[in-house]
């Protein structure tokens, strides 16, 4: 069993302050935690604990991310924890598709802002992360603001170019207005909206076919394998074969890989 050292925010070692984290409890789909510089976790919230399928805030505080996920996904979120920390810029809406705890793939945006402390303004202390999970609006809601259309335009058109421009004269709108619908109902922008499809509809031919990683890619409207290698590979923290692969073991294993 792993031992930590649990650096506990009410020891004085990150400005989080009680209110804070008693707001971050309330929200069920909003997975919060604090890092320091040594990317130690000094607060979390109950829905991240859940997310790493851990007993309790206690074994979680003062561990690490290699300590709860598959190293490929922990060097991802070191990599970005360091960046935001050297930059002092925060990372926004970062689109990633994560595995939940009962094995159904899910979409999160992810924000990592720097923290400074009280005596030094200039250099960050740690980082604080929201992931939120995008939850799939109802069939009412893409109604209402007009966006069945351009549903169904993205899903039918995989293969060929799909321009924002096209989608907003098919919604007869700007893009702008486009953008602002999808985000409200998607939460995602409407480049991202695309690329959620693009990948979810490859998800499903990595696991249901047989086809070849350069027919996937094709298929789903992506420029090559090597495109759809990179961009499937940042969204999931795994190429496309490796994905395949988890997912032949996990159906052996006799669980349930679809993705949500």
């Amino acid at each position: 069993m792993v031992s930590h050292k649990h650096n506990r925010a009410d020891d004085g070692l990150f400005p989080c302050q009680a209110e804070l984290i008693g707001l971050f409890e309330t929200l069920i789909n909003v997975i919060f935690c604090a890092k320091d510089l040594d990317g130690r976790y000094v607060e979390v919230n109950s829905a991240f604990v859940r997310r790493t399928g851990s007993a309790s805030k206690g074994s979680v505080i003062g561990s690490r991310a290699v300590d709860h996920f598959a190293p490929e996904l922990a060097e991802r979120y070191e990599h970005q924890d360091k960046e935001v920390v050297r930059s002092g810029q925060p990372l926004y809406d970062e689109l990633e598709l994560i595995r939940r705890p009962d094995g159904v793939l899910g979409w999160y945006l992810t924000t990592k802002l720097p923290v400074y402390g009280h005596a030094d303004r200039d250099r960050p202390i740690g980082v604080v992360s929201v992931s939120r999970d995008l939850v799939a609006p109802s069939e009412s809601d893409i109604g209402v603001h007009g966006l069945r259309s351009v549903v169904r335009h993205v899903q039918g058109h995989l293969e060929d170019r799909i321009r924002v421009a096209d989608l907003a004269t098919i919604a007869e709108c700007s893009q702008t207005q486009l953008g602002r619908r999808m985000k409200r109902v998607f939460g995602v922008t409407t480049t991202q909206y695309i690329l959620r499809v693009r990948v979810e509809a490859a998800t499903r031919r990595l696991v249901e076919t047989d086809d070849s990683i350069a027919v996937v890619a094709v298929r789903c409207g992506f420029y090559d394998q090597p495109d759809f290698t990179r961009r499937f590979a940042r969204l999931t923290n795994s190429t496309p074969a490796q994905f395949r692969l988890a997912a032949q073991h996990q159906r052996d294993d006799g669980g349930s890989p679809a993705p949500s």
